[in-house]
């Protein structure tokens, strides 16, 4: 009863989010998704004001069953049209002049649309980065962005908090060293995509 009841929900959502759909063109984003196929995404932005912060650069990446993906990644500069915080420059190492010839936003998420399909989303700590991307897709296509999301760290939070255990460290250095996975360099959005893909298939295989 729980997987027809799952299965009516879901179908409901997508007639609803085919009806406010504002460009039919774009209706393949509601299809169901292949088959053991994940894209994992990061994103860095201007600031972390997500009212406010502009994408700067995007990254994405395949997942096939236990493979990533990586010869056929997607890595974008964008153009934003407000200021780079100077706060965030020694994070994201970019600059205005880094970006002056990236996409403008509306190129940028078409690529990006394209790349992921229908596929769910992995990531960590996804919330923010599609909070920015949403600002964006909602206006063009009246929904946001519609792919289930998977967060990694909330995957590893379910596998390690019991009650002997409650509090977990969800930093991605503590995750990557109990899951023995390689530490990356950090707020470089293929690596931060890579890592999170390797965290997903790693509790994957886990009991």
């Amino acid at each position: 009863m729980t997987g027809a009841l799952g299965r009516w929900r879901e179908a409901r959502r997508v007639a609803r989010l085919r009806k406010q759909l504002r460009d039919p063109a774009w209706q393949w984003l509601l299809d169901p998704p292949p088959a053991d196929e994940y894209v994992s995404l990061d994103c860095e932005t201007t600031s972390l004001d997500r009212k406010h912060a502009e994408l700067l650069s995007i990254a994405a990446v395949k997942i096939s069953g236990q493979r990533i993906e990586t010869s056929s990644h997607l890595q974008l500069l964008v153009r934003p049209q407000g200021e780079i915080s100077h706060a965030g420059i020694p994070i994201h190492q970019l600059r205005a002049q880094d970006v002056a010839q990236g996409l403008t936003p509306q190129a940028a998420l078409e690529q990006l649309l394209q790349f992921i399909g229908s596929r769910p989303i992995v990531g960590y700590y996804l919330e923010f980065d599609l909070a920015i991307l949403n600002r964006y897709v909602r206006p063009w296509l009246g929904i946001n962005l519609p792919n289930p999301v998977i967060e990694v760290s909330g995957l590893y939070y379910d596998r390690k908090v019991t009650a002997w255990q409650p509090e977990v460290d969800l930093s991605l250095p503590a995750i990557c060293n109990d899951l023995q996975l390689p530490q990356l360099p950090r707020h470089d959005p293929f690596c931060d995509a890579v890592i999170a893909a390797l965290i997903f298939l790693k509790l994957q295989r886990r009991p």
